[in-house]
């Protein structure tokens, strides 16, 4: 438990390339210098929020690794999403690939990255950031209209502690799942919180080019299928890029 630093994936990133053990946690009051999908910056206040970043080092043979990268992000969602339900009887949802949301507000998100160890080889590191006891007001006036809190939703401060033992549990039983390769159990279990499936979205890929059209469903390897607004264009997947719901 750390009071304050850079980040909880790059500490974590640090003791995994030392040799950390499978499951190892960092937590932090603080983070001066939290990350978001594509390097964007992670609003981290003090005292409030839950930031944590856990070291998992058991992955399947190497022909499934790939299947196994792109799905534990959206798996750890899952797992960040039961958590909140089951200590607050809210009933988050996700936003395609990895955004917890209450409503169209964010509540949090996730950050997976690979690192290695000369000892004891290759692991990933999933960090977590969840607001918990922010007031509305506290966020960064460009973040107001976009982002929540559990304390905003449920007008009641939540106990951090009981949130973390939470989220560790559910993704425990998640990541055991997706070693099991129980794919269909993940596909549906994803697609069931899934807020991003039936609606018209906007996609903003990473060669900086967008895509709009109908979310249809999740492929086997977790990207989002989008039917184009192009009737003429089959299914597109879409592994990477940001989505915007239209309506």
């Amino acid at each position: 438990m750390l009071n304050s630093t850079s980040s909880t994936n790059s500490e974590a990133m640090t003791l995994g390339q030392e040799g950390a053990e499978h499951g190892t946690v960092v937590i932090a009051e603080q983070q001066t210098a939290g990350r978001g999908r594509f390097g964007r910056h992670w609003f981290s206040p003090g005292g409030a929020n839950l930031y944590c970043s856990v070291i998992v080092r058991r992955a399947p043979t190497e022909h499934r690794l790939s299947e196994w990268l792109s799905w534990l992000p959206l798996v750890s969602a899952v797992a960040a999403a039961r958590a909140v339900q089951v200590v607050t009887n809210l009933l988050p949802s996700l936003k395609w690939p990895n955004d917890i949301v209450v409503g169209h507000r964010k509540l949090g998100g996730l950050l997976c990255e690979t690192g290695k160890s000369a000892a004891q080889g290759p692991f990933v590191v999933i960090g977590f950031g969840l607001n918990v006891n922010m007031d509305r007001d506290e966020f960064p006036s460009d973040f107001r209209d976009s982002a929540t809190s559990l304390a905003a939703e449920l007008r009641h401060p939540v106990d951090r502690t009981v949130l973390l033992v939470s989220l560790l549990g559910e993704l425990e039983t998640h990541v055991g799942s997706l070693l099991q390769r129980q794919g269909s159990e993940c596909i549906n279990a994803y697609s069931l919180l899934c807020a991003t499936l039936g609606r018209h979205v906007r996609v903003n890929l990473t060669d900086g080019q967008h895509l709009e059209g109908l979310a249809d469903s999740i492929a086997a390897d977790g990207s989002l299928q989008i039917i184009p607004n192009d009737s003429a264009a089959s299914l597109v997947r879409i592994r990477a890029g940001d989505v915007l719901h239209l309506r």
